[in-house]
């Protein structure tokens, strides 16, 4: 059963943080994903090799770390909610996305690499997703302090994507 996929999460199913994601998703969450998959793929394509290292201001992330974020952000993100989904009751924890990005040691590498690695994580996500029951959408855990359902942990890697491809669209490349 599929349905519950696409029932928007209401709050309480995640952290009021997330709301800004979740708002930016509708539609059936698995196309949804399957087409931005696509859509990011080719705007990883689309930037120039000498933009890469690129910051839009001091202290920001350039394009390599925002892309090497994005890719750890929806891991993170599918492990949360492959791990409530087989019925975790143990509190998962947050992640400094800083720390994260600054030992992500993404400056060296290629575009392809990038392009590549984000192919396969979105396709093993939409693999995750796609056979889930209706049940396993509404299962819930607690996630660094505030419950979270495996539904809005969906939304929420949709619009983490959403929100960084504007982003990247208007302050890298524009």
């Amino acid at each position: 059963m599929k349905a519950d996929q696409n029932k928007r999460p209401e709050k309480g199913e995640y952290n009021d943080y997330y709301h800004q994601y979740v708002t930016r998703i509708s539609g059936d969450t698995c196309q949804y994903l399957e087409r931005q998959g696509e859509s990011f793929a080719t705007l990883i394509n689309s930037v120039p090799e000498d933009k890469w290292d690129y910051r839009y201001a001091e202290g920001k992330w350039s394009i390599r770390e925002l892309i090497g974020h994005i890719l750890d952000g929806e891991r993170i993100f599918v492990y949360r909610a492959l791990a409530i989904a087989r019925g975790e009751k143990e509190s998962l924890p947050g992640f400094d996305e800083n720390a994260y990005v600054a030992n992500g040691r993404f400056a060296h590498r290629s575009a392809e690499s990038f392009y590549k690695e984000f192919i396969n994580i979105r396709q093993s996500t939409l693999d995750f997703y796609r056979y889930l029951d209706g049940r396993d959408w509404d299962r819930s855990c607690v996630v660094n302090g505030h419950p979270m359902t495996v539904r809005a942990i969906a939304y929420i890697i949709g619009g983490h994507l959403a929100h960084h491809m504007e982003i990247l669209s208007e302050r890298y490349l524009d």
